[in-house]
C-alpha cells in the first residue's frame, strides 16, 4: 500500500507557516539569534532558533491558552494549516479514520520549569492543576485530536532527536497496517528555557558562538562547536494513496520506507563506527525496493557537534562507498538549529519541497572543510536539482537511528 504526503504545516525560526518557510529556506537565512526568553547571563550558550511574532491568540481561546503549553500551541498552529493545506474536508471525511500520530523530544519543560518556580516560592498547593497534561508529550496529539474531532487514535513514539522522523514511520505503518486513511503527523519542541538550555550547555553539546549567532550553527564545517537549539513544529499529513486520489488531493511526496536500529553504544555519544547508521540507512532504501544509487540527495542530521557530523560523514562514505562524493548531503539545521524531537519532522518538510520546487536547500555557514567529513554538503547556496529518491536521516540521544526513504510521486 503507498503512502503519500498530500498536506504541510510549520513553525519554525524562519518561517511561521510553508510559504514563508519555503522562502527562507531557498535563501538560506538563518534564524538563530540572542535568546529574549530569560535571562542567560550565567550560562555559556546565549543564542537559539526562538520562534518569533507567534500569538497563540490566533489558535485558542483565552483561557485554553492557560491550560496548554507552548509545545501543545505550535504544534496545533502546524496541525491546522497541514489540514488546511491538504484540503481534507472534515465535514465529509470519516473522522474514525484519521488518526493523529505526533509526538517531542522533550514535551512540556516550559510549563514544568514554571511550576518548580511556584513550588519554591509558595509551596506544592500551588501547583497548577493542568501541569500533568501540559508537561505530557501525548497530550500534544490530544490536543489536535479535540480541536478537529478526529477518532481514529493518538499516538507519540519518543525517541529523543530521532522522535518526529520515528514518529512519521510509524504513522508510514499504520496507514500500511490500515489503521486509518490519513494520519496528521509530525513533531513539536519548545525547551528554550533556562533548564532545557542550561542543561544542554553543561553537557558541552551547544555552540558557546554568542557574539556571532548567524553563523554559530555550522554543520560539517571545521569549526564547528556544538549545536543550536531550536523550537518549532512540522506536520504532515499521511494518506493511502487511493484515497488521495479519490478526492483529487494534491501530492507532494511519497514515503517510501522506514528502517530503526539502536546503537546500544552510549547515553549521548553515537558509535564513533556507526555500524547501526548504517544498517538503518541501507535497509531503509532495500525496504524501498532501491539500491544506494538511487539516492539522489540526503537529509542529513547534521546537528553542528563535532561526533555527530563527524560519525554521519563516515556512515554515508561507509555506505555509498565511491559513489559518495557524488550525492548532495545538506543540513538544514544551518539555518533553524536543532529543534530536537521536531527536527525530522521539520526536515522531511524541507525535503517535500526540495521534490516540489527541484531545489536542494543548502548547508549555510559552511566555510572550512573538515578531513573528518569531506563530501558534497551543498554549501552556503541553494542548488536547482531534479530529485526523485531522498535518505532522511535523523539519530538521538541514546543511540536512535531512525531513516526513511522518501519519493517524488509518480503514478
Amino acid at each position: 500500500m503507498r503512502v503519500v504526503v498530500t498536506g504541510l504545516g510549520v513553525i519554525c525560526p524562519i518561517g511561521n507557516n510553508v510559504p514563508a518557510f519555503e522562502a527562507a529556506l531557498a535563501a538560506g537565512v538563518s534564524g538563530v539569534g540572542p535568546i529574549t526568553r530569560f535571562d542567560t547571563g550565567e550560562i555559556s550558550c546565549r543564542i537559539a532558533g526562538e520562534v518569533k511574532d507567534f500569538e497563540p491568540e490566533n489558535y485558542f481561546e483565552k483561557r485554553d491558552i492557560a491550560r496548554t503549553d507552548r509545545v501543545q500551541q505550535l504544534a496545533l498552529a502546524a496541525a491546522q494549516e497541514a489540514i488546511a493545506d491538504s484540503g481534507l474536508n472534515l465535514e465529509t471525511e470519516d473522522r474514525e479514520r484519521i488518526a493523529v500520530y505526533v509526538t517531542s523530544g522533550i514535551g512540556g519543560i516550559a510549563s514544568l520549569e514554571a511550576e518548580e518556580l511556584v513550588v519554591a516560592a509558595k509551596g506544592p498547593s500551588r501547583i497548577s492543576p493542568f501541569l500533568i497534561p501540559k508537561m505530557l508529550v501525548d497530550s500534544i496529539p490530544s490536543t489536535i485530536a479535540q480541536r478537529f474531532k478526529l477518532y481514529g487514535g493518538t499516538n507519540s513514539v519518543v525517541s529523543a532527536c530521532a522522535s518526529g522522523t520515528q514518529m512519521l514511520g510509524e504513522a508510514f505503518e499504520g496507514i500500511r497496517r490500515g489503521d486509518a486513511d490519513a494520519i496528521v503527523a509530525g513533531a513539536s519542541d519548545a525547551a528554550i528555557t533556562m533548564i532545557g538550555v542550561g542543561a544542554f550547555a553543561n553537557m558541552r553539546a551547544l555552540s558557546t558562538r554568542n557574539d556571532d549567532p548567524s553563523h554559530a550553527s555550522r554543520p560539517f564545517d571545521k569549526e564547528r562547536d556544538g549545536f543550536v537549539m531550536g523550537e518549532g513544529a512540522g506536520i504532515l499529513i499521511l494518506e493511502r494513496l487511493d484515497h488521495a486520489l479519490a478526492r483529487g488531493a494534491h501530492i507532494y511526496g511519497e514515503i517510501l520506507s522506514q528502517a530503526v536500529t539502536s546503537d546500544a553504544y552510549h547515553m549521548t555519544a553515537p558509535d564513533p563506527e556507526a555500524k547501526q547508521i548504517v544498517r538503518a540507512m541501507r535497509v531503509a532504501i532495500e525496504r524501498a525496493g532501491l539500491t544506494p544509487v538511487d539516492i539522489d540527495y540526503v537529509n542529513a542530521h547534521g546537528t553542528s557537534t563535532p561526533a555527530n557530523d563527524r560519525t554521519e560523514s563516515y556512515a554515508l562514505k561507509t555506505l555509498f562507498g565511491e559513489q559518495a562524493m557524488q550525492i548532495p548531503v545538506s543540513s538544514t539545521k544551518s539555518m533553524i538549529g536543532h529543534l530536537l524531537g521536531a527536527a525530522g519532522a521539520v526536515e522531511t518538510i524541507a525535503s517535500m519541497l526540495t521534490i516540489k520546487n527541484k531545489l536542494i536547500y543548502p548547508t549555510i555557514n559552511y566555510t572550512m572543510p573538515d578531513p573528518d567529513c569531506l563530501l558534497d554538503y551543498v554549501p552556503n547556496v541553494a542548488r536547482s536539482c531534479e530529485v526523485g529518491h531522498i535518505l532522511k536521516n535523523s539519530f538521538g540521544f541514546g543511540g536512535h537511528n531512525v531513516c526513511l526513504v522518501l519519493g517524488r510521486y509518480s503514478d
